[in-house]
């Protein structure tokens, strides 16, 4: 009997406890009946604006780039390559003549 990969590191070793699904790599337990609504990321912007992959940022404050004599000026503006669930930096974009960046979503706003 085949069971589905883990949602979590993809690994094919999973097996079923009971009524969940146990992977034995990471050690994550989920039901497969429940619907998985917290793997959903969910950031909004500076107005409250929900985020995607893809939207159109502008900063709106100038940010200083840590181990680096350059910085962030506001108005840069950059598009959302990939959203992170993470405690401060959940945006990742490329800003031109800096390079790809974390950014916090608290300093940006959806163009």
């Amino acid at each position: 009997m085949s069971h589905p990969a883990c949602p979590k590191c993809n690994s094919s070793y999973t097996y079923q406890d009971q009524e969940n699904l146990v992977c034995p790599e990471c050690g994550y337990e989920w039901n497969p009946s429940e619907s998985s609504e917290e793997d959903t990321i969910v950031v909004r912007d500076s107005n409250g604006n929900l985020l995607q992959v893809g939207d159109k940022i502008t900063l709106i404050k100038d940010l200083k780039v840590k181990g680096s004599s350059q910085g962030l000026k506001i108005g840069s503006k950059t598009v959302i390559r990939r959203i992170v669930d993470s405690k401060d930096h959940e945006l990742d974009c490329k800003f031109a003549g800096v390079g790809e960046i974390m950014v916090t979503a608290k300093f940006v706003k959806k163009v």
